[in-house]
C-alpha cells in the first residue's frame, strides 16, 4: 500500500508537471502572440520617449508663466512712495534721488541724499544756521584778489585789512616818449642766458603804444605790444599781442564788458581800471607819479591784469625807495612787489624812477619754475 500510494502519487506529481510544463511550449508555438507581447511591452518602452518630447512643450508654458511674476515687480516703484510720505518737507528732493537709488535700498537712499545734498537737509533741520555760516566761510579763501574780479582798482591804506570798495582808476601823469635800453640775465629751463632789451613808449595824449622786444643768442626773441588809447584815468588798452614762435593776442571789447583771447580760451570781464601785462607798468608808475603822497609803502593796489590767454586780479604792495646800481649808473627808484597767491603764479618786482617819470628802470619777473628775467636799464631816450 503504501508504495502503490507513493507510486500513484509519483505519477500523479508527474502528470501534473507535465500539464504545467506543456502549457509552456503550446504559447511558444504560436510566435504571434508572444512577439505582440514583446512588441507591445516594447511599444510602451519607446511611449516614454514621445512623454520626454513632450517637455519641450511643456517649457514653453513655464517661459510663460514667469512672464506674469516679472510683471508683478513691476509694482516694486510702489515701494518710493513709503519714503516720500515720511519726507514730503523735501518731497521734490527726494523724489529724485528714489528713483536713481533704487527701492531695495530705502534707508540707503536716504544716506546718500544726505550725502549728495548736505545744504538741504541742514536747511530744513534745526542746525539750518550752521550750514548758513559755513557756506559764506568757503570763498573767503580766495577773496585776497579775487573778491572784486575785474571791478577796477582797489588802494588799500598801509595796515588797512578792511576790503574797500572797488574804485575807479585813480588819476595819473603819464610820462613824457621815450626808448629804455636794458641788459637782461636770466634763466630758462635751466638754463643761464643774457640778452639785451628795448622798451619803447610813444603816446600822444589819445592814443599810445608800448613795445617791448627781448633778444637772446640760442633763445630767440620775444616781443609784447599793447595798443589803446590815453584817458583822464590812463591808459586803455584795446589789443595786447606776445609773440615768440607764435602770436597770441588779447582784445579788449570795452561795450560788451570782455576780453577775448585768440588762444580760445574763455572771456574775462573788462572792468574799469583793466591793463594788458605790458600796460600795467606804464599805468602804475602814472598813478606814483600824479600823486606820490597818496602811496605810503605798505600801500596795495589791486588791479586787473590781461594776459595773452587769460585774466587775473594782481596785487602790487609798495615797499618803498631805493637806489639801484644799474649799467645807467646809480638810480633813485620805488619798488613794487607782485608776490604769486599759487604755486604756479608768477612773481612780478618793479621799480620806478621819479626821474624818468616813473618809468621802469628795473624789472624782474620769476616764474613758478624758477625761471626768470632781471631787466637793468643801461640807457634811456628820446623815442
Amino acid at each position: 500500500m503504501p508504495r502503490r500510494a507513493l507510486v500513484f502519487i509519483t505519477a500523479l506529481v508527474l502528470a501534473l508537471h507535465w500539464l504545467v510544463l506543456s502549457g509552456v511550449p503550446l504559447a511558444w508555438d504560436s510566435p504571434a502572440q508572444p512577439s505582440r507581447q514583446v512588441f507591445s511591452t516594447r511599444s510602451i518602452a519607446p511611449a516614454p520617449p514621445p512623454a520626454a518630447v513632450e517637455p519641450p512643450g511643456v517649457t514653453a508654458v513655464p517661459v510663460a508663466a514667469p512672464q506674469p511674476p516679472a510683471r508683478k515687480k513691476a509694482p516694486s516703484p510702489k515701494r518710493p512712495p513709503a519714503p516720500v510720505a515720511t519726507d514730503r518737507p523735501e518731497a521734490p528732493l527726494a523724489a529724485a534721488p528714489v528713483t536713481e537709488v533704487g527701492a531695495p535700498a530705502d534707508p540707503g537712499a536716504a544716506t546718500t541724499v544726505a550725502s549728495a545734498t548736505p545744504e538741504t537737509p541742514a536747511d530744513d533741520a534745526a542746525p539750518a544756521p550752521a550750514p548758513a555760516a559755513s557756506a559764506p566761510a568757503a570763498p573767503p579763501e580766495p577773496t585776497a584778489e579775487d573778491a572784486q574780479p575785474g571791478t577796477g582798482v582797489d588802494i588799500r591804506p598801509p595796515g588797512g585789512t578792511g576790503r574797500s570798495a572797488s574804485a575807479p582808476p585813480p588819476p595819473v601823469r603819464m610820462p613824457a616818449p621815450t626808448r629804455l635800453a636794458f641788459d637782461v640775465s636770466g634763466q630758462a629751463k635751466k638754463f643761464a642766458y643774457s640778452a639785451r632789451a628795448e622798451l619803447l613808449w610813444q603816446h600822444d595824449d589819445n592814443r599810445y603804444e608800448a613795445r617791448q622786444e627781448i633778444s637772446a643768442f640760442l633763445v630767440g626773441t620775444r616781443t609784447q605790444r599793447s595798443v589803446g588809447t590815453v584817458t583822464a584815468q590812463g591808459l586803455l588798452p584795446e589789443k595786447f599781442s606776445d609773440k615768440s614762435r607764435t602770436e597770441q593776442a588779447a582784445h579788449f571789447d570795452y561795450a560788451k564788458g570782455r576780453v577775448t583771447f585768440s588762444a580760445n580760451t574763455p572771456d574775462a570781464a573788462a572792468g574799469p581800471g583793466v591793463q594788458d601785462r605790458l600796460s600795467l607798468f606804464i599805468q602804475l608808475g602814472a598813478m606814483l607819479a600824479a600823486d606820490p603822497g597818496r602811496f605810503a609803502p605798505g600801500t596795495q593796489i589791486t588791479l586787473t591784469t590781461v594776459s595773452a590767454r587769460s585774466a587775473d586780479r594782481w596785487t602790487f604792495t609798495v615797499e618803498g625807495p631805493e637806489t639801484l646800481d644799474l649799467p645807467a649808473g646809480p638810480t633813485p627808484a620805488l619798488k613794487l612787489l607782485r608776490l604769486p597767491r599759487k604755486d604756479y603764479d608768477q612773481k612780478a618786482e618793479l621799480w620806478v624812477a621819479p626821474g624818468l617819470g616813473y618809468l621802469p628802470v628795473r624789472i624782474k619777473l620769476t616764474q613758478g619754475n624758477g625761471d626768470f628775467a632781471d631787466l637793468l636799464l643801461r640807457a634811456s631816450s628820446p623815442p
